[in-house]
């Protein structure tokens, strides 16, 4: 298959999370009858709601600091699906992804011709089987593999990953993971295993519970990251704060990091990442001190918190409560402009919390809706504007003329903020590349 060959038969087997069959068996049996690629390299695994990607995005530039060949898969995408196997800290060539997928696409289907699996494996089975192949032929020493969704079932799960990480669990996918939080947790807990190490971010004690529990049942003792951080900010250049934090763990004390990745709350997700790299290093693997706080200082997420179009655009995929509490925390905080906020969602998403949280910041608000099969109508969206919003309210059917109308209205001194999903970041983000 060519790369746009390659594409589009991962989209033919359906919405990457509507079409989603949770379960190890399809993707136990695929990277077997790969040669079992994810054998090659040792593994890190990162499951929660809310800052995954984040700990993912630290962890990797710590390890490219200290020298150390890495591979990472991410999800999802936003410009192009390279984006979700990176390695030594750039995606793959679209020749590459082709060549690979193609390999994957011929053994599954082998597969199931054999009748040793009874369905085509999935998108995102697919995707994962095409990183673990290329960090095995990539020879990479570390593996960073962000959960898909919950963690129990997950394609990434059945790596087994010999260092295992929980972020901030939130309510969401709750069809899929369960409508509690302690359901969800335990979606997410079952990737720790026994002898596996284990890092958890401090969170509600209802979550704690959950985690205690899994831990227990497989006889591990968890790494707590460390609560005891000190923030202050200083303003950069665009007008908005760096978050300037010092770190103590029960080994180390990191003073005064300029953290890469913009927000108060990503203090908390480089807790966890500081915790990664310190147990790789009891496991052997060469990181300084001095790397952990440069990667924490040059680490890079494109589209979480992160500002495009020379200032004017701020892109930021907060697609559940916990995610939108923490952007308008920051909107809060750290911007004085005036805000325009260009909103789309899918349609499986509480919009009505998000909105609650967010529109009532925006001066001017543009409905709309991503290019995906699961996006809410704009028309449903407006039903749920909160009376606390008193702005104007725009209805645009495209991403593309969301940010036309958006352009229009918003003053030279003002800001656009583009959020609610990351497929409307994404879109967004190559439009005003095109532009740029």
């Amino acid at each position: 298959m060519t790369f746009q060959e390659s594409v589009e038969y991962l989209l033919s087997l359906g919405n990457e999370v509507s079409a989603m069959k949770l379960g190890l068996e399809n993707i136990r049996k695929l990277v077997a009858a790969l040669g079992n690629p994810q054998n090659n390299f040792y593994k890190v695994q990162i499951a929660g709601t809310n800052g995954k990607g984040s700990v993912c995005a630290f962890l990797n530039s710590i390890c490219l600091r200290a020298g150390i060949r890495t591979g990472m898969t991410t999800s999802p995408h936003l410009v192009s699906v390279t984006e979700r196997v990176v390695v030594n800290g750039n995606a793959i060539s679209e020749d590459e992804f082709a060549r690979l997928a193609t390999r994957v696409r011929e053994t599954a289907e082998r597969l199931v011709a054999a009748a040793e699996l009874d369905t085509v494996p999935t998108y995102f089975e697919q995707v994962t089987s095409v990183a673990l192949l290329a960090f095995a032929e990539a020879k990479v020493e570390i593996a960073i593999l962000e959960t898909g969704l919950g963690g129990r079932l997950d394609a990434t799960t059945a790596a087994e990953a010999e260092l295992v990480a929980i972020t901030r669990i939130d309510l969401d996918h709750q069809a899929m993971l369960g409508g509690s939080l302690a359901q969800i947790a335990a979606e997410k807990a079952a990737i720790i295993h026994e002898g596996s190490t284990t890092v958890v971010l401090p969170q509600s004690k209802e979550v704690e519970a959950v985690i205690r529990g899994r831990c227990r049942e497989v006889g591990v003792e968890p790494i707590w990251a460390t609560t005891n951080i000190t923030t202050v900010d200083h303003i950069r250049e665009l007008d908005y704060p760096i978050f300037t934090s010092s770190f103590k763990t029960a080994k180390r004390s990191y003073p005064k990091v300029d953290l890469g990745l913009i927000g108060r709350h990503q203090a908390e997700n480089a807790s966890v990442a500081i915790a990664l790299a310190e147990s790789l290093g009891d496991a052997g693997f060469d990181i300084s001190d001095f790397e952990i706080c440069t990667g924490l200082e040059t680490a890079e997420h494109p589209g979480r918190l992160s500002f495009a179009g020379c200032g004017r655009f701020l892109l930021d995929g907060a697609h559940n409560i916990g995610g939108a509490r923490s952007l308008a925390a920051f909107l809060k905080e750290s911007i004085a402009r005036p805000v325009t906020m260009v909103f789309g969602a899918m349609g499986d998403k509480d919009v009505s919390q998000i909105a609650e949280v967010l529109f009532p910041l925006a001066s001017h608000l543009v409905l709309t809706r991503p290019a995906n099969s699961r996006a809410a109508a704009p028309s449903d969206l407006a039903k749920m504007i909160p009376d606390a919003f008193k702005g104007t309210l725009h209805i645009s059917d495209s991403c593309s003329a969301a940010l036309q109308v958006a352009d229009s209205v918003t003053s030279d001194s003002g800001l656009i903020v583009i959020t609610g999903s990351l497929y409307l970041v994404g879109e967004a983000l190559s439009i005003i590349r095109a532009d740029a």
